[in-house]
């Protein structure tokens, strides 16, 4: 977590702006304006009407779930319960789906048995009777090839198989229920592999005897200091190195405008000449915006000034308990619209290319069909980085979304005035357990050894809050009830569509998303009815984005459908769209210069006469809030 540095950033000469009102730092020990406390009656309950007695039940209602939810982490058990009920019900009514997995239990016990046979009688390793899915690589290490390791990992193995077949297929459950278990299962099954306890993991007992047990002495150090570190909310260990304003987001530029929600960050020409339309860059709100500034040699900001372009971003707030009441539409209007007002001013008369970055996509989305319904024009292109418009089929973060779940989380949130970047983190991990919960913990507690921490790893752990109404709003209307795909998603009282949108499209998906599959991102042909160029490059929702020029180990497909050209589905277009090697920034933004002017002279830093003068140097002040 990057140090409070707001003090020590230099203004400008340029008078602020008056009109601009920036409330005071947040206390920590303010409560949620509209928390609700229960009072002792001051009279029997018998004698209360039906208003009373109902704002009672409620007050004790959101009491109960938000203590509970802090103790679930924000997973309501109701919805878990209620998964694992459809399941096992229709488990007890499926005779013949029993019988199936009988037969394969038996068949997968006598494979073991046959293996162990016939590795005693070898003496040696032989083939074994099932191999790790590609991406699982607990067992990579020789000494689980060798007896009795083999064998143990070889059973675990075979009983996660038996229990993905046991938890899919049961006719009649919900696909959103038999997704729940599938997952609850995996989570249970990935906390008990031999690989996280000492007794059954050969290499930690290798470790043990190179190191005569310092390995775990200096593992429980690690425990130590972690826990310490979460406890007095500081940063993960090895982020020191990565300070923000220090060693990643250095671009120069300066802050040229805020509000009570953004600071918006115009950056230095590095060319001579730049093209005629500036880029405005609108980042997620869960996140820092220097995920696109990281180091200055994988820095996306950094890569489009030197490609002559001038460059904007919007740098978020991170909310506290004060700010619970920002919805939706104030992230449009103060964020996205206040921005291209800004933009518009420092660069008079020209076009803006737009771009957004997981939910600033979804965002951004949203702004370009209301500015399209309503004839603004002052959009070039839109280009969407691992964004979605439709969330039917958003991925395993589906399994957090439903009625039962939003309604726990809302009770959460409403005590808070947010949702802690813990409880959203923990929510993503649980995605990823086996690499991101119990590899780590092996490696740092019974291996006693750190991972090293690089600049996107230290971004990952400088998360930000989300307000209450915004993601409240956020989760029914965009992921629940899918209103913006669907035509029902509102801005000034009046629906939108996507279909509305006439700038060119350039969307990216990357192959190993879990945030933001890129099947649910390809969705976009359905809904534009433009120029779509959809690029599918390697790497998750992170890492397939940040793509160093420099590092050839990247690949990409790309391929573009016309306004007037015909669907492809996902499948046909991996088959026909062509594959090339390297960053995909490249043909970004050769694209983005097919969409722009012929070069001129750089805009000044800021427009001091229109109200927007460089109030301090980048990365500004909202970044550093922790």
């Amino acid at each position: 977590m990057p140090s409070r540095r707001s003090a020590s950033l230099r203004s400008s000469r340029g008078p602020r702006r008056t009109s601009e009102v920036v409330p005071p730092p947040p206390s920590a020990d303010k409560p949620a304006p509209d928390s609700i406390r229960a009072t002792a009656p001051p009279r029997p309950l018998d004698t209360w009407n039906d208003a009373e007695l109902h704002q009672l039940r409620d007050s004790l209602d959101h009491i109960a779930h938000a203590g509970l939810a802090r103790l679930t982490g924000g997973l309501s058990p109701a919805a878990v319960a209620g998964a694992f009920m459809d399941w096992a019900v229709h488990m007890m009514i499926s005779p013949g789906k029993q019988v199936e997995l009988a037969a394969k239990g038996a068949r997968a016990w006598e494979r073991l048995a046959q293996y162990a046979a016939q590795c005693s009688a070898a003496g040696r390793t032989v083939e074994p009777c099932i191999q790790p899915v590609p991406q699982d690589r607990r067992f990579a290490e020789a000494e689980w090839w060798q007896w009795p390791y083999n064998i143990i990992q070889q059973g675990f193995l075979l009983q996660q198989q038996w229990w993905g077949n046991a938890t899919t297929g049961v006719d009649g459950v919900t696909r959103q229920h038999e997704a729940v278990v599938e997952f609850a299962v995996r989570q249970i099954l990935d906390m008990t592999s031999p690989t996280n306890f000492i007794a059954t993991n050969p290499v930690v007992q290798r470790r043990i005897m190179e190191t005569g047990g310092q390995n775990l002495v200096q593992g429980l150090r690690n425990f130590t200091d972690d826990w310490e570190r979460i406890v007095h909310g500081k940063p993960a260990a090895g982020t020191e190195a990565f300070q923000v304003g220090r060693d990643v987001a250095v671009t120069p530029g300066k802050v040229i405008y805020r509000n009570r929600l953004i600071e918006l960050i115009q950056y230095e020409p590095t060319t001579d000449r730049v093209r005629p339309e500036p880029i405005l860059i609108v980042p997620a709100w869960i996140m820092k915006y220097y995920i696109l500034d990281l180091s200055p040699q994988n820095s996306l900001v950094r890569y489009l000034t030197d490609q002559g372009f001038t460059v904007f971003i919007i740098s978020w707030k991170n909310p506290a308990a004060e700010d619970h009441d920002l919805g939706m539409d104030d992230y449009r209007k103060l964020g996205v619209m206040a921005a291209l007002d800004a933009v518009n001013a420092i660069v008079p008369d020209q076009k803006v290319h737009s771009v957004g970055y997981c939910l600033g996509g979804t965002l951004l989305s949203i702004a370009a069909a209301a500015m399209a319904r309503d004839g603004d024009r002052r959009l070039a292109t839109m280009s969407l980085l691992a964004a979605q418009a439709d969330f039917r089929e958003a991925g395993e973060l589906t399994l957090f979304i439903n009625e039962s779940q939003l309604h726990f989380l809302e009770d959460l949130m409403r005590s808070q005035g947010y949702l802690d970047t813990r409880q959203m983190a923990g929510a993503f991990q649980l995605l990823r357990s086996n690499d991101l919960i119990w590899s780590r913990i092996v490696r740092h507690y019974l291996m006693g050894e750190r991972t090293p921490i690089n600049d996107l790893m230290a971004w990952n752990a400088d998360a930000t809050r989300m307000p209450y109404r915004m993601h409240t709003e956020y989760l029914r209307q965009l992921f629940l009830d899918n209103d913006l795909a669907e035509g029902r998603f509102q801005v000034d009282g009046r629906p939108i569509a996507i279909s509305d949108i006439r700038a060119p499209i350039f969307a990216v998906g990357t192959e190993r998303d879990h945030v933001a599959p890129w099947r649910s991102v390809f969705k976009i042909h359905l809904l534009a009815d433009t120029d779509v160029t959809f690029l599918l490059t390697k790497g998750g929702h992170n890492a397939g984005i940040v793509a160093d020029p420099s590092q050839a180990k990247g690949s990409f497909q790309v391929l573009m459908r016309s306004a007037t050209g015909q669907y492809l589905d996902p499948n046909t277009w991996t088959k026909l769209a062509p594959r090339f090697e390297g960053s995909w920034w490249p043909e970004w933004t050769h694209w983005l210069v097919s969409h722009s002017g012929e070069p001129t002279d750089p805009p000044a830093l800021g427009a001091p006469a229109q109200g927007y003068p460089a109030l301090y140097y980048a990365p500004g002040v909202y970044v550093m809030q922790a």
